[in-house]
C-alpha cells in the first residue's frame, strides 16, 4: 500500500512539468472530436483527463489500470475536473485488455506499453491494435531522455551509465525491447502510417515551487542509489550537487537550465 500511495504522490508531483509535453503529444495525434478511446496503464488519470479534454463533450475516454488504488484516485480526479461522464476507469492488464475487438477509436499508453519491463512490447502492441476500428490510431509515449545538470556533462554522463540511470533497460535487455526501437513493434503489429516524434520539455531559473518539487523528485527517481556504483571524486560531486540539502545544489543555481524529452511512437490501424 506504501508503495501505490507513494507512486500516486510521484504523479501528481510531476504533472507540472510532464503536462505541456503531453498536451502537445495529444494535439499531435488530432483526436477527433466525439471519439472514443482508451488510456492504457492510466495510472491516477492525470493524462486520461487530458484526453478527454481533448476530445470534447461528445467523446469518451476508458482508462485501464491494474491497481485499484489507483483507478480509485482516477475517478476522484475526474469527478473533481467535472468530468465523469466522459471520463470512466476499469481494472484491467494491458497485457490482455478486457474489450472486444474493435471496440474504440483509438488508443493510448504512456510509460506502460513498451517501457514497463515485464510486459512484452510487441503483443502489447498488437493487443492495443487488437481494440482499435480500422482507421484508428494506436499510440505509445514514454520518457526517453533528460539534461538535468547543466555545466556538468562528465557527471551526468557518469550518472546515467549507472543501473538505476539506465533503467528500465537493464544490462542483458535484448535490444528489440528498447523503446527507441519502437517503430519495428508498430510495424510488425501490421500497423501503417507508422511514425516517431519526439516532444521537449523543460524548467529554468526562476523556478516556480511546483517545478522544483517536480524536478526533486524526478532527481531522486532517476539516480537512487547511485553512490556504491561512483569513484569517490563522483560521490563528492554527485552529494554536492545532486541532493537537494547541499547548499550546491544544482537546482538553487541562478541560471538553472534543464530538458527532458519524450518520445511517442503511432500507426494507424489497417483493415482487418
Amino acid at each position: 500500500m506504501q508503495e501505490i500511495d507513494g507512486a500516486i504522490r510521484m504523479g501528481e508531483v510531476f504533472q507540472p512539468l510532464m503536462e505541456p509535453v503531453v498536451r502537445a503529444a495529444i494535439d499531435t495525434l488530432g483526436l477527433p472530436s466525439g471519439s472514443r478511446g482508451l488510456d492504457a496503464g492510466c495510472g491516477i488519470g492525470l493524462q486520461a483527463r487530458l484526453l478527454a479534454e481533448a476530445v470534447g463533450p461528445d467523446g469518451h475516454v476508458a482508462g485501464l489500470d491494474i491497481s485499484p488504488e489507483m483507478l480509485a484516485h482516477g475517478r476522484e480526479i475526474a469527478d473533481a475536473a467535472g468530468l465523469s461522464e466522459r471520463l470512466s476507469f476499469r481494472e484491467g492488464d494491458v497485457r490482455t485488455l478486457p474489450f472486444e475487438a474493435d471496440a474504440f477509436d483509438w488508443a493510448w499508453s504512456a510509460n506502460c506499453v513498451g517501457y514497463a519491463a515485464p510486459i512484452e512490447p510487441l503483443s502489447a502492441v498488437k493487443e492495443l491494435a487488437r481494440v482499435v476500428g480500422p482507421g484508428g490510431t494506436v499510440a505509445i509515449l514514454a520518457w526517453s531522455s533528460e539534461r538535468l545538470l547543466p555545466g556538468h556533462p562528465l557527471l551526468e554522463a557518469r550518472l546515467g551509465a549507472t543501473s538505476s540511470g539506465i533503467a528500465p533497460f537493464v544490462k542483458g535487455t535484448n535490444p528489440q525491447r528498447h523503446f527507441h526501437r519502437a517503430l519495428g513493434w508498430f510495424r510488425k503489429a501490421g500497423l501503417a502510417n507508422v511514425a516517431a516524434r519526439t516532444f521537449a520539455g523543460g524548467a529554468h531559473a526562476p523556478l516556480r515551487e511546483d517545478l522544483r518539487a517536480a524536478l526533486i523528485a524526478l532527481f531522486g527517481m532517476r539516480w537512487p542509489g547511485v553512490e556504491p556504483e561512483l569513484t569517490k571524486e563522483e560521490r563528492k560531486a554527485y552529494r554536492r550537487l545532486c541532493l537537494p540539502e547541499s547548499p550546491e545544489f544544482i537546482l538553487n543555481h541562478p541560471d538553472y537550465y534543464g530538458f527532458f524529452t519524450c518520445s511517442m511512437f503511432s500507426g494507424t490501424v489497417a483493415g482487418r
